[in-house]
């Protein structure tokens, strides 16, 4: 059976007074998903593991993130959507507490993992959340609202914990979190309205999207973007700081440059895909192929490596806007069952991505995960090809 939800609810907070909590939430989620990213060398060296080890702190927030997308919202179909929502939100407060102050590398990983079930738990009700709150017109606006929330924090994450973690320590870096975490809980203690669960969910029902061959090749595609992204963008860090030798300073530099051109790429995104969506789909990823290939011999030019990386985030950034939008265009009425399976193979791309970008980092040197990311590139501009020469079912 599917979820079905009654469409009212009461509330006397303005809409977007409630999607700018929610949109806290998303910067908060996102910075803390990635924050590791800028800092596995002062991790890896305190808990005494690899720098490979290290990353797989992307891949077990991933990795609780599918599971939680998945079986979540059938498991708490008849919840209230608030108790829910704040529900995660009190797992990311624990999530950031249990990992500034991890003893070793076992407690800061169930730290990651808690991380990855609030990330799967709240991005797969966003949608349908603000879709009960915000009037149909102004829906567009609401949702690109939430997706400005995980640009921005895309945009300071990185630098800023490179530049808390040489300031304050990796574990002040993720502290900072912390404080973040409750004020949005507090915030939506009072801003959300009661939002009624429906009736028995099925898991069953949203892999049934699958068999249709549009929307299945389209996920495909997606899948292959996103792995090669975090293929490459986790082990930014040490190959900066190894290959290109920059300090603190320059890697934050560097960092906060890929951030900034990722949001004027996602600000610019939406004129290109009035028109050009099929476009966007298969061009960007065939750029960022070329771009992953030329970092390997450029490695030591500091100049040319900020810019290609500046271009890394002005063409990768936005293409989660691009595969929403292509959804909505192929599965219009069966976007929550489509946004839940969305979120949970995107979770799943990242954590294969960064596992399997780590083992080749450890086993064959630090140009290899670049490599593997243009073939990964590769095939998810081809695959969209074969997407944009589909017709909707």
């Amino acid at each position: 059976m599917e979820t079905t939800y009654d469409n009212q609810i009461e509330s006397t907070a303005s809409p977007w007074g409630i999607v700018i909590c929610m949109t806290l939430m998303t910067f908060t989620l996102v910075a803390s998903e990635f924050l590791p990213v800028s800092l596995l060398t002062p991790i890896a060296d305190e808990l005494s593991i690899t720098v490979g080890q290290a990353g797989q702190a992307i891949s077990v927030s991933g990795f609780f993130a599918v599971v939680t997308s998945l079986f979540s919202n059938a498991l708490l179909a008849r919840l209230d959507r608030r108790a829910v929502v704040l529900s995660y939100t009190g797992v990311l407060v624990l999530s950031g507490l249990a990992i500034t102050f991890a003893p070793n590398y076992l407690v800061f990983m169930v730290g990651r993992a808690l991380i990855g079930v609030s990330i799967g738990g709240f991005w797969s009700l966003s949608t349908a959340i603000m879709a009960r709150i915000v009037s149909g017109p102004d829906l567009p606006k609401a949702l690109a609202m939430l997706q400005g929330g995980s640009a921005l924090a895309s945009v300071v994450a990185q630098p800023l914990g490179s530049f808390l973690g040489g300031l304050i320590g990796w574990r002040g870096a993720f502290f900072i979190m912390v404080p973040i975490a409750i004020i949005a809980f507090i915030w939506q203690v009072f801003a959300l309205p009661k939002i009624p669960g429906g009736g028995a969910g099925s898991v069953r029902s949203t892999f049934g999207l699958l068999r249709n061959r549009t929307f299945a090749i389209g996920m495909a595609a997606m899948t292959f973007f996103f792995m090669g992204q975090f293929a490459l963008s986790t082990y930014l860090r040490p190959f900066l700081g190894d290959v290109t030798g920059l300090d603190v300073n320059g890697l934050s530099l560097v960092l906060l440059g890929i951030g900034l051109a990722g949001l004027l790429g996602t600000s610019m995104i939406g004129f290109l895909l009035r028109s050009h969506l099929s476009t966007v789909l298969v061009s960007f990823p065939a750029a960022l192929m070329l771009i992953a290939v030329l970092l390997i011999p450029l490695g030591p030019s500091a100049l040319t490596i900020g810019a290609l990386l500046a271009l890394f985030g002005l063409f990768a950034t936005p293409i989660p806007v691009a595969w929403g939008t292509w959804l909505t265009r192929i599965i219009p009425s069966e976007l929550e069952a489509g946004g839940g399976l969305q979120v949970a193979l995107i979770q799943f791309a990242i954590t294969f991505g960064a596992f399997t970008g780590g083992m080749l980092f450890d086993s064959a040197g630090w140009w290899s995960p670049f490599a593997y990311s243009a073939i990964l590139f590769m095939v998810s501009s081809v695959v969209a090809v074969g997407v944009t020469r589909l017709r909707p079912r």
